[in-house]
C-alpha cells in the first residue's frame, strides 16, 4: 500500500511539472518575433491583407493568448472529446496532426538514442574499471582527461570538427543524412556508416560520465575485504575483476540508467541538426524556424514528458531497492 501510495504521489507531482513547462513554452514560442501566416504565404503576391487575416482565424491565431492555449490543452489532453476537430494541434505547415508527424521520425530519434546508449556502455564501462585498477598510471590519467574533455567539448563543435576531418578531408564517413541516396532502407552497412558519427557525439558526454562513476566505485570495491578475500584464495586476477569487483561496482551505475534515455532523445536536437538526422529533433528544430506553433509544443511537451516518466520511473526502482525511501 505504501508502495501504491508512493507511485501515485509522484504521478501526481508530474502534472504540475508538465503544466507549467507546456505554458512556459507557449508564451515563450508566442512571444517570439515573426509570424507563422506571414512566413507560410511568403511569396504569394496574389493575396490580400483579409487573405491572410481570414488565414490567422482559420488556426485560432487572432484569439487571445488564454483561448489558444486553452484550446491546444483540450487538444492535447482529451483529443477533441465532445467537440469538432481543432486546428491547435495541427502542423500550420503540413496540415496535419503534430503529434503524428513526430511519431513518424521518432524511430529515427530512438535508433540514434539507442546507438549513443551503446557506445557509452561499451567504452565508458571499460575505461572506468581499467583506470580503476591502473590507479596511477598513465592510463588513468588519460581516462581522467579524457573524462573532464568529454563535458568540455560543446556537442556542435565536436560534431563540424568531425564532419571536417572525418567527412570532408579522410571521406572516411558520410557527413549527413539517414540513408545514401538509391541504396535499399534494410542495407545494414550503410545505415551503420551513417550513425557512427552522430551516435558518438551524442554519446561523448555519457562516456566520459560513466568512465568516472566505474573508475570511482571500482576503487571503493576493491578496497573492501571480500575483494582482499577473493585474491588470498588465489583467484585469477580476471576472475577477481570480473565476477567480483565488476559486478558490484556496477550497481549503482545500473541504478543511473533509468533517466539516459530520455536525456539522449531530448538532448539529440543539435546533433540531429549538425548531422541533418532526420529525427524528432530536426523536426522540431525546423518547427521552431517557421513558427509552426504545435509542432513547437508537441516536441517540447514530447521530450518533456519522456524525461519526467523516465524519473518517475527511477524513483519506483529506488523505493523497490531501498525501503527508506518509501517511507521517506
Amino acid at each position: 500500500m505504501r508502495s501504491l501510495k508512493y507511485i501515485l504521489r509522484r504521478l501526481l507531482y508530474a502534472i504540475p511539472t508538465l503544466l507549467a513547462i507546456s505554458i512556459l513554452t507557449f508564451a515563450l514560442s508566442r512571444l517570439a518575433p515573426g509570424d507563422p501566416v506571414r512566413l507560410f504565404t511568403f511569396g504569394a503576391t496574389d493575396l490580400t491583407q483579409q487573405d491572410i487575416e481570414a488565414l490567422r482565424h482559420t488556426y485560432g491565431l487572432d484569439q487571445p493568448a488564454p483561448v489558444q492555449y486553452g484550446d491546444w490543452l483540450w487538444s492535447a489532453v482529451f483529443f477533441d472529446v465532445g467537440r469538432p476537430p481543432s486546428l491547435a494541434s495541427q502542423s500550420i505547415l503540413y496540415h496535419r496532426p503534430a503529434a503524428g508527424l513526430l511519431f513518424e521520425r521518432l524511430g529515427n530519434t530512438l535508433q540514434l538514442a539507442l546507438a549513443a546508449l551503446l557506445l557509452q556502455l561499451l567504452i565508458g564501462v571499460p575505461l572506468g574499471v581499467i583506470a580503476a585498477f591502473k590507479r596511477g598510471s598513465l592510463t588513468d590519467k588519460f581516462v581522467r582527461i579524457f573524462a573532464v574533455s568529454g563535458h568540455a567539448l560543446p556537442t556542435f563543435w565536436l560534431g563540424l570538427m568531425l564532419i571536417y576531418l572525418v567527412s570532408v578531408n579522410l571521406r572516411l564517413l558520410p557527413s549527413q543524412g539517414l540513408l545514401t541516396i538509391g541504396h535499399d532502407q534494410w542495407d545494414i552497412p550503410d545505415r551503420l556508416r551513417h550513425i557512427l558519427m552522430p551516435a558518438f557525439v551524442l554519446a561523448l558526454a555519457g562516456i566520459a560520465n560513466y568512465s568516472r562513476y566505474l573508475r570511482t566505485e571500482t576503487l571503493e570495491v576493491i578496497s573492501q575485504d571480500f575483494i582482499r578475500t577473493a585474491h588470498a584464495k588465489g583467484l585469477r586476477e580476471r576472475t577477481v575483476i570480473v565476477s567480483h569487483a565488476f559486478r558490484n561496482a556496477l550497481i549503482p551505475v545500473v541504478t543511473a540508467l533509468g533517466g539516459i534515455l530520455a536525456v539522449l532523445v531530448s538532448g539529440a536536437l543539435i546533433v540531429e541538426q549538425v548531422f541533418t538526422w532526420p529525427g524528432v529533433g530536426q523536426f522540431t528544430y525546423a518547427a521552431v524556424r517557421s513558427k509552426d506553433y504545435p509542432i513547437v509544443m508537441a516536441g517540447v511537451m514530447f521530450a518533456s514528458t519522456l524525461l519526467v516518466l523516465s524519473y518517475i520511473i527511477r524513483d519506483i526502482a529506488y523505493s523497490v531497492v531501498d525501503p527508506r525511501i518509501k517511507a521517506s
